[in-house]
């Protein structure tokens, strides 16, 4: 009875339980994944009887090499970290200094600025006047149609302008202040060296955002096919439910087309996952700031 006692209480443990929720969680997540990656190294027949779950059978590389054949994939490739980094870079700029500025209490009229900007969270104007300003600006088929329209993110200024609220004490201000120092150098000494932490999260949403987005490119990309980026290219392969796909060499016919998105979709994930480990340590930190007070 004692024993069965200590079993039941184990099971309810709240701690187990929610170590048990957070394991399946991401499994949810990772599974998914592990199935496309061993789908992508997989033989066409064994893809064919759906015997692929989460190991590769009659592992092969056929489908990597016609995707680094393919000079269109490897431009687009480049097309796209040029654009992430881009649109990062501006990104990060524009939400910093809107942050700065608008956390200062002397700044007049700084509440009514930071409710516009939260206004647009809640509503927009949806995409065809979108594509208008775009067209009107003369930024169709141009790159920085995919780098200018979502350069600043009202939300990640909210996220930004909290932290530099929190975490920058108003006596180190004064205290630059009294040393001569101006707004650029309080931001670039003080502010900026505090916030490290918010600043890596904000960049790693900034360029997944990017990085993972094919909407606006497929809308303002018509005529410049060498500025589509690697997930326009990939969107291209998984919506042409066909069994031959025209790369730009040649014409390659598969039996069965799913290996190939398979490869796609792991050679546009690979770069992200590659990144995150350098970051994280800042992207836990940065999304813990303000649930823990102290």
């Amino acid at each position: 009875m004692y024993k069965e006692k200590n079993i039941l209480n184990a099971i309810l443990n709240p701690h187990l339980l929610i170590v048990v929720i957070l394991a399946l969680i991401t499994l949810t997540c990772v599974l998914p994944f592990l199935h496309v990656i061993s789908k992508s190294f997989s033989a066409e027949a064994f893809v064919i009887a759906n015997k692929v779950v989460l190991l590769p059978q009659g592992f092969n590389l056929d489908a990597y090499a016609k995707v680094f054949a393919d000079a269109s994939i490897i431009r687009s490739l480049y097309v796209t970290i040029l654009i992430t980094l881009l649109f990062t870079l501006l990104g990060m700029f524009l939400t910093t200094c809107a942050a700065y500025s608008l956390s200062r209490p002397q700044f007049k009229g700084r509440r009514w600025i930071t409710f516009m900007f939260m206004f647009t969270l809640y509503f927009g104007g949806g995409i065809i006047p979108e594509y208008l300003l775009v067209n009107q600006l003369g930024l169709l088929d141009t790159i920085w149609c995919l780098v200018l329209p979502a350069a600043f993110s009202a939300y990640n200024f909210l996220i930004m302008k909290n932290v530099m609220c929190a975490s920058v004490p108003i006596s180190l201000e004064e205290s630059a202040r009294m040393d001569g120092a101006g707004h650029f150098r309080i931001l670039w000494s003080i502010y900026l060296p505090l916030s490290k932490s918010i600043i890596a999260t904000l960049s790693l949403f900034y360029a997944v955002g990017r990085w993972n987005a094919y909407q606006d490119a497929l809308f303002y990309i018509k005529q410049q096919v060498n500025l589509r980026p690697l997930q326009l290219k990939l969107y291209y392969l998984i919506v042409q439910a066909s069994e031959s796909f025209q790369l730009e060499a040649a014409a390659v016919s598969l039996t069965n087309p799913e290996i190939l998105k398979a490869a796609c979709v792991v050679f546009a994930t690979l770069p992200i996952l590659c990144v995150y480990p350098f970051l994280q340590r800042y992207f836990v930190k940065g999304v813990m700031l303000g649930s823990v007070k102290g």
